[in-house]
């Protein structure tokens, strides 16, 4: 037979655990700064005092923390290598069991298994390290190796220190979850459960103003429901209310102190309920062919529950059990003699497993029996928030019309055979005929199901923003060769010869110049060289400077045209709609115009069509359970765009998508950001290239935009008054 230590692993896989650290640990454990070299504890009264003899005398103390289920305090030694040579000893003292210490790396843990959770205190006194468990329960004491207090040298007379912070959570198997943050890693915590409390005393601490409230946590759906942090005199407790089947832990990390109340699945016909299996007081029992019924009563004395026996039960056992719980002792005995039981509130009866089912049975069918005789009863059902339609296909109480009699009774179960009803849409109630059981569970199912849906508020923000620059520079030029009309010969001689040219801007302005075709309205355009004048911006039309240059008889002139535009644009639309609907139910909200267009038919004829651009928001709400909102979301932003030969564009801006939001946070759904920079240049080959003189052969422009949308939605359960009202 395997021999397990007393604080539950092999002792040769805690030495083999052991000697595995050490050797991956390698030279590095060579090299510690200091080493645990022994370990004695001795008893003073109820404490246990142990003594941890170092190689050389530590700096500081220990990092320490503590655990309630299982009792044990940790110690962890920075730079310390375990040079005792154990990883394992006993120390049956008081209450604590034995030591356990392992070495990882650089650092060393020393675990002192208890009985149950005791306060503790350290010192260092020379080369050692005196740990004190106070085994009265209250506040811890450090004394030195001879057992003498030791009072602290830097002991100023400062007020007492209070607790920093408290939160509360739900974990992931539906546990409450305390979390308090204490001044410093040394406050002593007293934890008691009292009937369905679980008192918390801070000992010599105090609480500030921001943390003296109670905390109403129903609704995160634990076993706990209310926490209350107050001061009492020099301390501060907390009184943690819980209902249902449950059971608790603490334990410490440092300066945060937790305290888990975890929920329990009741089996009422297990005596175990819990993670923590059988927490009866421990007996020893040592019976040699004793009769089973005397056990049974011997157990009843120790644990001072009521056990009724039933006549069948008969035998003799032999019984050895040390140090076991009575409760598990109760189901050893149980099984082995094929026995079973019931509770009935603090009443256990106890008969063999046949006689209570056959009971049981006996019983049911006697029910059936009764049922099938019991008079039946009429009320009248007033739902106010339910249409009875509604709640007759939710309950599976079949479908019928206006005052229709619907005996549905052996298709569902909430009616019996014999039951029926009927439902009156006009005054929204429902006729309930049926036995008085059956009665009371359709109220019970009415109280749960016809009560108000939560409503959510649902508000959206839409911003958009934009920045925009443009600009353009042009110019036109022209010449003009006026001698025919005014006096001289028109055009330029070709060297020597009688050739003569003409120059224009085009072959009219030509014929114009040598006196081919006569002038009109539009001489000034044919004489141009260059027409690149700048473009008009968002239909705004560029200003022009104009200059001419002309010979002292008026017959020739060189004309200029300059041209710019510049235009600087920000805008900033902000849209808003807010809808408030129900959980689970869809709601459209929407805002705009409808733009017409001219549709034409397969028979040639046309008609009006409109399409809309306006801001629509459909969003449907579901509430969680932990109060947060899911959202179903379609936001949309159409606005009318540019005119086209066809009618005006439509600018679209659009976004589905489904989120979860925290209640009344708010989040952003999306982000839509366009940078345009686009420069444009017009000019004439090579001639727009010379600097400076190219600005009279061309035409250019530049232009800046940047457009930002930002979606924004924010939920908000509306409180319900109506619920608590009712």
């Amino acid at each position: 037979m395997t021999r397990v230590a007393r604080y539950g692993l092999p002792v040769w896989l805690a030495q083999f655990a052991a000697a595995l650290l050490l050797a991956l640990a390698g030279p590095a454990a060579l090299a510690q700064d200091n080493a645990i070299e022994s370990i004695t504890a001795n008893q003073q009264g109820s404490n246990v005092v142990v003594n941890i003899a170092m190689k050389h005398a530590p700096a500081k103390l220990p990092i320490g923390f503590s655990i309630t289920n299982p009792a044990r305090i940790a110690l962890d030694f920075g730079a310390t290598a375990n040079a005792s040579g154990k990883s394992a000893q006993d120390i049956n003292l008081g209450d604590v069991r034995g030591v356990n210490v392992v070495q990882a790396g650089e650092r060393t843990r020393l675990v002192l298994n208890l009985k149950r959770a005791l306060n503790y205190a350290t010192a260092i006194d020379g080369n050692s390290v005196i740990v004190t468990v106070e085994g009265s329960g209250g506040v811890a004491q450090a004394v030195n190796a001879t057992g003498l207090p030791v009072a602290k040298a830097d002991a100023p007379q400062a007020p007492r220190q209070a607790l920093r912070d408290l939160d509360f959570r739900r974990g992931a198997n539906g546990e409450g979850r305390i979390v308090v943050d204490l001044p410093n890693s040394q406050v002593a915590v007293d934890v008691r459960q009292v009937g369905n409390q679980v008192l918390v005393d801070f000992l010599n601490t105090s609480l500030p103003p921001a943390l003296r409230r109670r905390l109403d946590v129903t609704d995160f759906g634990t076993p706990v429901t209310r926490v209350t942090t107050a001061p009492q005199g020099g301390n501060v407790r907390m009184t943690i209310d819980a209902h249902g089947l449950w059971e608790q832990s603490v334990y410490q990390s440092d300066t945060q102190l937790v305290v888990d109340v975890r929920p329990i699945k009741e089996d009422p016909n297990k005596l175990a309920q819990g993670s923590g299996g059988y927490r009866g007081e421990k007996v020893t029992f040592n019976f040699q062919n004793v009769e089973v019924r005397a056990v049974l009563q011997a157990i009843a004395d120790i644990s001072g529950i009521n056990i009724i026996t039933s006549d069948s039960v008969s035998g003799n056992l032999t019984l050895r059990l040390k140090e076991v719980p009575w409760d598990q002792a109760l189901d050893v005995v149980l099984q082995a003699k094929g026995l079973d039981m019931r509770k009935n509130g603090n009443v256990m009866w106890i008969a063999p497993k046949d006689e209570l089912l056959t009971k049981e049975k006996l019983e049911l069918e006697q029910r059936a029996q009764i049922a099938e005789l019991e008079p039946l009863r009429s009320e009248v059902f007033q739902l106010n928030y339910q249409k009875v339609d509604a709640f007759r296909t939710m309950l599976g109480l079949g479908a019928g019309g206006a005052g229709a009699n619907t005996g549905t009774g052996g298709n569902n179960s909430v009616l019996s055979k014999r039951g029926s009803v009927i439902a009156d849409p006009r005054t929204n109630q429902l006729f309930v005929t049926d036995i008085a059981a059956k009665i009371e569970d359709l109220r019970k199912l009415i109280l749960k199901v016809d009560v108000p849906t939560k409503q959510v508020l649902i508000e959206a923000r839409l911003v958009e923003a934009n920045d925009g620059f443009s600009r353009t520079l042009g110019a036109k030029l022209g010449f003009s060769d006026m001698r025919t009309v005014r006096g001289g010969d028109s055009g330029y001689q070709l060297g020597n010869t009688n050739n003569r040219i003409a120059v224009a801007g085009n072959l009219t302005g030509v014929g114009q110049v040598t006196g081919q075709v006569a002038n009109s309205n539009d001489s000034y355009n044919n004489m141009q060289f260059v027409n690149l004048p700048a473009a008009g911006i968002n239909g705004v039309s560029a200003p022009s400077l104009a200059f001419s240059l002309f010979s002292p008889s008026a017959n020739r002139f060189l004309n200029l045209e300059l041209s710019a535009l510049e235009a600087d644009g920000k805008g900033q639309i902000i849209s808003s709609p807010r809808v408030l609907t129900e959980d689970k139910h869809v709601a459209t909200i929407e805002q705009g115009i409808e733009l017409p267009y001219q549709t034409a038919t397969s028979s040639g004829a046309t008609a009006i069509t409109f399409k809309k651009a306006n801001l629509r928001l459909e969003v449907t709400p579901q509430i969680t359970p932990d109060g947060n909102v899911v959202l179903d979301v379609d936001v949309s932003k159409d606005s009318k765009g540019d005119q086209t030969p066809a009618g005006f564009a439509i600018n679209n801006q659009h976004v589905n998508t489904r989120t979860m939001i925290e209640n009344g946070g708010t989040v952003v759904l999306g982000g839509i950001y366009q940078q345009t920079d686009r420069s444009n240049t017009n000019k004439v080959p090579l001639l727009g290239d010379v600097p400076l003189l190219g600005y009279l052969f061309k035409n250019t422009g530049h232009e800046t935009a940047k457009t930002e949308l930002l979606i924004f939605i924010t939920p908000k359960i509306v409180a319900d008054k109506l619920a608590t009202a009712r």
